[in-house]
């Protein structure tokens, strides 16, 4: 009896030479030489004959692709196309590759040239890692769903607003990257989710500055000429934020301007370009005094290793009793401007580093105002320390 399966040896799929070689059941060999060949599956479905690959020799031998040839066989007997299915499993396998947290590592790689130190500090990331990754980082990112989103999420709703608008900010970028990737996701699904979260009862609150006229009483009793103390007087003096400060290097002073580095300013590294800070007298003897800190090149280094940190600033005046914070000292200055000095609109925002004006305008305007902010920055130093002048127009 002849038989209709099972017909090759292991010897002849290895010896027979170019040609095609019936296994039964529809399982074909198809040898282009000796050494090498496919294997074909012949089905018929719903009247059609179907032809579908299983696999080239010798990576595949005669034992495994019999198994396989069954496993499909017993798709075409109940009903089924066994190349449409063999697509969807792909597909499916390919959705379960691409795990939410693989796609997000995926898009801050291809971010992260534009964040503030190539985002070593983990600030893109952080939102995302505690919020969002460990209970849905394992969900196939085509199956993220607005109600996985706003179960997640909508705790921090009332309590830590902040914290979950970036989440979900950063949230809807990595399914945008997941889209630009050719996956199959909903791009809208964020959106979705803060539909679904609602409004918040979150209001947003100033961080506490200290009032100007209370500023020289503070800036004189920081006199041990620790690096905190000579921190906090910087930062008051300049006006400026706390990274910046923080991560000055001697480097960065050139007579009487410093000039802070674009990825030291706030934003998008490289967004702002350099910002050149005018250094009153008093600022340039805190300079002179910090440098006796000083440690591979930072002037404000912290105990152990790095930089002194904002903690350890606001701590400070937290063990002073105070409500003010270090970043308040801005508003104190920027209040001082407008109540003490005729100093123009856009000569004190840039004081303070802001953008002043729109993007046409600012293309256009090709100076930073440095002497007027020069001779404002030598008028806050009087103040602070005791010597200010009768106010003036500048």
């Amino acid at each position: 009896m002849t038989r209709t399966k099972d017909r090759l040896s292991a010897v002849a799929v290895k010896q027979s030479p170019a040609g095609k070689y019936a296994d039964g059941g529809g399982l074909w060999l198809v040898k282009s030489s000796k050494e090498t060949g496919k294997w074909v599956l012949r089905v018929v479905v719903q009247g059609r004959r179907r032809e579908m690959g299983l696999g080239s020799l010798p990576e595949v031998g005669l034992a495994e692709v019999r198994k396989t040839a069954d496993k499909w066989r017993a798709i075409v007997r109940d009903g089924g196309d066994p190349i449409k299915e063999r697509v969807r499993q792909k597909r499916e396998a390919a959705r379960n590759l691409h795990l939410l947290k693989d796609v997000t590592t995926d898009c801050f790689e291809a971010i992260k040239g534009n964040l503030r130190g190539q985002g070593k500090a983990g600030r893109w990331l952080s939102p995302l890692e505690l919020h969002v990754l460990p209970k849905l980082g394992k969900v196939p990112v085509a199956d993220l769903d607005q109600v996985d989103i706003r179960d997640t999420l909508k705790p921090l709703r009332d309590t830590k607003f902040e914290t979950m608008r970036k989440a979900l900010n950063r949230l809807d970028m990595v399914v945008r990257h997941a889209a630009a990737l050719g996956l199959d996701v909903d791009t809208q699904v964020v959106e979705k989710a803060k539909a679904l979260i609602g409004a918040s009862q979150h209001k947003a609150v100033n961080i506490p500055a200290m009032p100007w006229q209370e500023v020289p009483a503070f800036y004189q009793s920081l006199s041990d000429g620790s690096v905190t103390h000579l921190a906090l007087r910087l930062l008051i003096i300049t006006g400026v934020r706390s990274r910046p400060l923080r991560f000055l290097r001697v480097d960065h002073i050139a007579g009487d301007v410093w000039t802070v580095p674009a990825d030291l300013m706030k934003g998008r590294e490289g967004a702002t370009g350099e910002f050149r800070v005018p250094l009153s007298k008093e600022a340039l003897s805190l300079i002179e005094q910090a440098k006796r800190h000083a440690r591979g090149g930072l002037l404000f280094p912290s105990i152990r290793r790095g930089v002194v940190s904002d903690m350890t600033l606001s701590r400070y005046m937290e063990r002073r009793k105070l409500e003010a914070r270090p970043h308040g000292f801005r508003s104190s200055l920027r209040d001082w401007l407008a109540e003490c000095t005729d100093a123009p609109h856009e000569v004190a925002e840039t004081i303070l580093g802001h953008k002043v004006g729109g993007a046409v305008e600012r293309a256009y305007r090709r100076t930073d105002f440095i002497d007027q902010r020069a001779k404002l920055m030598e008028r806050w130093a009087d103040h602070c320390t005791g010597k200010a002048r009768p106010a003036s127009a500048v």
